[in-house]
């Protein structure tokens, strides 16, 4: 039974999360309140394990949450239910891209996506921001932004530290590469035991 859960819930992620690995967090983030298989804390490590390691952020988390609900099937299944959406509608698109590409019907769907994409992303950074540099009880429950203002808020200081240096290297050296600074935060998490 697992498994066939694992694989309708993927398979669903894998359908709907337009836009990348980015998109798939808010679906992860409805499967960790929903099963037992990984926290909301689990996930942000999940993600920055994900972002620290070769392959796509979706694929290494939906691989890494098979594994965790079942072992190492679940994790190629969840893994193959993930990608067996995206493999199957660009095998499909591709051929009727060529027949349809000049179709403004077309056009204007992939026009459309766009923000609706661009929302997904910013949302998952945002809630991926708060969760790492806020802590606020009621918004980790809730995940309404108002609840920022209930309760008892507290800013993570360490967190934000390197937060604003990464942000602040970034900016000043765009041509340096992320991995450098994936691995600095990663040295600066051990030294701060964040």
């Amino acid at each position: 039974m697992i498994f066939i859960t694992l694989i309708y819930e993927f398979f669903k992620t894998g359908l709907f999360a337009i836009g990348g690995g980015y998109a798939t967090i808010p679906y992860l983030q409805a499967m960790a309140e929903k099963y037992p298989w990984f926290t909301n804390e689990t996930l942000m490590d999940m993600i920055a394990i994900s972002e620290s390691t070769p392959g796509p952020i979706g694929i290494n988390m939906a691989t890494y949450a098979g594994w965790a609900a079942a072992g190492i099937p679940g994790g190629i299944a969840a893994t193959l239910a993930l990608i067996t959406p995206s493999a199957l509608i660009t095998f499909f698109a591709a051929k009727a891209l060529a027949k349809f590409s000049e179709n403004r019907h077309v056009a204007a769907a992939l026009y459309g996506m766009r923000p609706a994409v661009t929302a997904l992303i910013i949302w998952a950074c945002a809630d991926f921001a708060f969760a790492t540099v806020i802590r606020n009880p009621l918004f980790t429950e809730t995940q309404r932004l108002m609840d920022l203002f209930n309760g008892e808020t507290t800013v993570k200081l360490k967190g934000l530290a390197v937060f604003a240096a990464a942000f602040f290297i970034l900016r000043k050296w765009e041509r340096l590469h992320p991995a450098g600074i994936i691995a600095a935060a990663a040295v600066a998490g051990i030294v701060l035991k964040l």
